[in-house]
Order: C-alpha cells, then sequence, then structure tokens
C-alpha cells in the first residue's frame, strides 16, 4: 500500500490507517482474539500505520495494539497515540465506562492534562502499555476547551520530544477545523487528525483547513470517513456522527449512493476515496472491531473511482464546486 510523508516529518503513514477505538471496546466488548484478528488482517491488507489513544478503553486500546504489533518489524509500521488525558487509578466504583463510550471497568479516571508534565507522563504512561520504546507520532488529543494549556504548554512540549527524536512527528487531533486550522497557522507541526470533517456529507474541512495544510507543506489525517455509519449503510436508523441520522442527511446519502452506483462505485469506496482526493490528505482512518471491517475497507480503497462520479456529485449539488 502506498505510504506518504507526514507533513516534513520523515514519518510515513499507509493511505488507509487502522483506528483502534474499536479494539478499546468502543460501545460494545471486543474479545482479545478479535481484535488481534483485527489488527493481523489490517497488517495482511497492507495497512502500515495504527492509530490509538489512552482514552479508547481506559488503555485496552494501546495495550491490545501493542500485543499485536509485538513481533512485527518495528521499522514497518507507524503508531500514533494521544496526549491530554491521563488515567488515574479510582476503586471508588464498580461501575463500568459506558458513559464515556466504552465497555471496560471504570478501574481509572480520566484527567485532562495539557502541561508540559502532563504530557511526558502520558507518553511514558502509552510507551509501557504499547510495550514500545517509541511513538511515532503524538496528537494533543482533543484540546477544545484547554486551548490555552495546549498551545503554551503541551505544544512546546511536544516540539521539544519532537527535537530531542523522542517523537516522530506532532500534531493534533480533533472533531472540529478551526482549532486545527489555528495550530497550523500558530505552531510547527507536522499534521493534523481530522475526524468527520471532511467527508461526502461533511465539508467543512474546505473553509480553510485543507488548503491552509496544502499552503505549508503539512499534512492531514482524515477520520470518521462514514461519519459514524450513515455513509457505510444509509438506511432508516443509520447514526451520523453517533446519533440517530436527520432525515434530510440521509435522503442526502442516499442521493450519493445513486449516483455512485450509476457508475459502479459502493457508496463505501467512494466515501473511502473522496477525502484522499484533496492533496493534503495523507490517510483516511477506519476503526475496526473485526477482520471483515478492516478488509472491506481496503477492498473499497483499491475499487476504481472514476472522476466522472465527482462530476455528477458536484453538478447536482451534492460536492462543492471547491473538490475540483
Amino acid at each position: 500500500m502506498r505510504r506518504t510523508q507526514l507533513g516534513r516529518s520523515g514519518v510515513t503513514v499507509t493511505r488507509l490507517s487502522f483506528g483502534a477505538a474499536a479494539i478499546g471496546n468502543l460501545f460494545t466488548p471486543v474479545t482479545n482474539e478479535a481484535a488481534r484478528a483485527a489488527v493481523d488482517a489490517a497488517w495482511d491488507a497492507g495497512v502500515r500505520y495504527f492509530d490509538t489513544a489512552p482514552h479508547y478503553g481506559l488503555g485496552l486500546s494501546e495495550r491490545r495494539l501493542g500485543a499485536a504489533l509485538r513481533d512485527r518489524p518495528r521499522a514497518e509500521y507507524t503508531v500514533s497515540t494521544k496526549v491530554g488525558r491521563l488515567l488515574v487509578p479510582d476503586e471508588s466504583t464498580n461501575d463500568d465506562d459506558l458513559a464515556n463510550g466504552f465497555a471496560v471497568p471504570a478501574t481509572h479516571r480520566r484527567v485532562w492534562d495539557f502541561s508540559a508534565d502532563g504530557v511526558r507522563r502520558s507518553i511514558e504512561e502509552s510507551l509501557r502499555r504499547l510495550g514500545l520504546d517509541r511513538v511515532d507520532v503524538v496528537y494533543l488529543h482533543d484540546p477544545d476547551d484547554h486551548a490555552e494549556q495546549a498551545f503554551h504548554q503541551a505544544y512546546p512540549a511536544l516540539e521539544r520530544l519532537r527535537a530531542e527524536g523522542t517523537v516522530g512527528a506532532i500534531g493534533a487531533g480533533m472533531n472540529q477545523t478551526a482549532m486545527l486550522t489555528r495550530f497550523l497557522r500558530d505552531t510547527d507541526i507536522d499534521a493534523v487528525l481530522c475526524a468527520g470533517r471532511y467527508t461526502l456529507l461533511d465539508h467543512q474541512a474546505l473553509d480553510e483547513l485543507l488548503p491552509e495544510a496544502a499552503a505549508r507543506g503539512k499534512s492531514v489525517v482524515v477520520g470518521g470517513v462514514f461519519n459514524s455509519g450513515l455513509l457505510a449503510d444509509p438506511r432508516p436508523g443509520a447514526t451520523y456522527d453517533y446519533a440517530p441520522a436527520p432525515g434530510a442527511l440521509l435522503d442526502r446519502a442516499l442521493r450519493i449512493q445513486a449516483v455512485a452506483g450509476r457508475h459502479g462505485v459502493p457508496l463505501r469506496a467512494a466515501a473511502l476515496g473522496f477525502p484522499l482526493d484533496h492533496p493534503a490528505v495523507a490517510s483516511v482512518l477506519v476503526g475496526a472491531r473485526s477482520p471483515y471491517e478492516i478488509q472491506d475497507a481496503a477492498a473499497m480503497l483499491r475499487h476504481p473511482v472514476p472522476d466522472a462520479l465527482w462530476d455528477d456529485l458536484r453538478a447536482e449539488g451534492l460536492l462543492p464546486k471547491e473538490t475540483a
């Protein structure tokens, strides 16, 4: 699978990347065996970029990903994790963590911390869970309500770690575009991870984020290309950004599916291929909890998508003209 460099960092990622939130028991449990099988299937499909975070399953995702990659040649794959939430042991409850989206025991609580010390501590703890001596990419994770500390403490800490060679590339990962654009303008990050804001249904990243990244030679990793389900299987009851899809968006998704069908292209293939048409986009990140899901994503990415499909979507007002 083709690889692309993140900015000028020297760190490379494959066009398709594996999002490891699902193997951290996102919403529903996944067995250790199924998690390992999903990572193995991604490797067999040519995926060499794997993204995780302490937040995912209170460290379970990092532990499972590290175990699945342990016997792989370290120079052949890229791992990213995130900072901003420290995991603090908490024995005060016997509850689960489903309030935060993960079907795991609530053995820890998350503490927001974008201080310099918090960044270093978070990375040290992630390395232990992953069983690695380095991570290739570190993102500031959802600093929406912590901008002051993220820009003035966490970012400089990451910049120092990059200069020391502890990490290869640095960036920020969020579900919005405004602050990610500010990171591109005001700091020397290598890449941003933008979830859900550059898809067939949501084009917010076109306004400023993608042009800024392209102009500055930075990279964008796009997550949430299916908008949590609607662009994978548009039907009544499908979800959009993890909530029931509004009727207008369902109708729009069905119209896009119909246009794609006229060109013999599955909607999933169009959803995966669309972001990669932009020169600033280095990779699309797909979450998977089973071998089938990642195998299907790899097959969809290989499916030819003719330029005429994008032309027809623009002609019908389903894509902005700026995507030309």
